[in-house]
């Protein structure tokens, strides 16, 4: 709210700027206030001005969005000509410029020298209008291309979070299910820790920003349930430094690597290590997520997660040159690190 009303502002000070030329500008000045209103010219000057200004609205609101964009070309350059002709002529013809009188003998001097008035306005008023034009014509194609791309983020993380990873569920329902089946005192944590996950994808995330707890606890549940389904046969070294409070995040850009690291770092039949770090200190997070790659037994679902090159698209358009992501990978082993300047 506070942005948009600063944008209000900011055009109504540039327009009286742009309507205030006249004045400082005008070819017989310099004129004092009483002289300037008092002069038809002024007048006729302050009318051009404000068609010019009306021009750039019309352009910008009008024809650049239902001509321009939707191609119709002619249309828009026959659009564009009507008005610039109107902007040329129309002060001239409401507030005529008075003719000075002349002696006798001068007269049909002057009618031989007078200048063709419609040509005079044409050359004197086509630079303004053409700057305005362009003007007008590229401040919306900026604005269009932010809104497409802010559009394009917003639709790819609206994707990005209704993405529960199925085959993350499906386990870990099953694992619920066998801790029933046991009677486990551990069955009633995990799910508890799972709809607490299901909740914060569904509500929490659907903000741009999130505070920083919410999205640690997140890790922290998905980690944990990661346990209780492999139990002590895979070693996971989780650690969490430093203080989350006041900070903010975007919702899910974390999770990828951790869940890669469970994804391709599983096996019972060899040795595994899974380490998650996480340090915040003042307004920077980092992440190191190790794992040792191991022979898959079975195909993993390739679309589960939110994928690392979705992530990496989602870091370049919400932190842009405010992160820092190292990927290295080798036969026995994948590495991240990450750095993150939060908001």
């Amino acid at each position: 709210m506070r942005n948009k009303s600063g944008q209000v502002w900011l055009h109504i000070t540039a327009c009286l700027i742009f309507l205030s030329l006249p004045f400082f500008f005008s070819p017989d000045g310099p004129y004092s206030l009483s002289d300037f209103f008092h002069d038809p010219r002024s007048w006729r000057e302050i009318f051009r001005y404000l068609l010019l200004v009306a021009f750039f609205y019309f352009n910008y609101f009008v024809l650049v969005p239902h001509l321009f964009f939707p191609q119709k070309y002619v249309q828009y350059a026959a659009a564009s000509v009507i008005c610039f002709f109107v902007i040329a002529l129309l002060p001239s013809v409401l507030i005529p410029q008075p003719v000075p009188p002349f002696p006798i003998e001068r007269m049909n001097f002057r009618r031989r020298t007078q200048p063709n008035w419609i040509g005079f306005n044409i050359r004197f008023n086509i630079f303004p209008f053409l700057a305005l034009l362009f003007f007008s014509l590229m401040l919306k194609i900026t604005t269009r291309w932010r809104q497409t791309e802010k559009e394009k983020m917003a639709t790819e993380l609206s994707y990005l979070k209704a993405q529960v990873n199925p085959h993350f569920l499906f386990n870990t329902l099953n694992s619920i299910y066998a801790l029933a089946i046991d009677k486990s005192d551990d069955a009633p944590t995990a799910v508890v820790k799972l709809s607490g996950m299901m909740r914060y994808v569904l509500t929490d995330a659907t903000h741009d920003f999130v505070p920083l707890e919410k999205e640690i606890s997140y890790i922290t549940d998905f980690v944990e349930l990661q346990q209780l389904r492999f139990g002590d046969s895979v070693p996971v070294h989780f650690t969490v430094n430093g203080s989350t409070a006041g900070q903010k995040i975007a919702p899910l850009v974390l999770i990828a690597f951790i869940e890669n690291a469970f994804k391709y770092g599983v096996n019972a039949e060899e040795d595994m290590l899974i380490k998650i770090e996480i340090d915040i200190h003042d307004s920077q997070l980092q992440m190191k997520v190790f794992n040792r790659k191991v022979n898959l037994q079975h195909d993993t679902d390739t679309g589960s997660g939110l994928g690392i090159a979705n992530t990496k698209n989602r870091l370049e358009l919400l932190y842009p040159s405010k992160h820092e992501l190292v990927i290295s990978e080798t036969d026995k082993q994948f590495k991240v690190f990450l750095i993150l300047y939060l908001q």
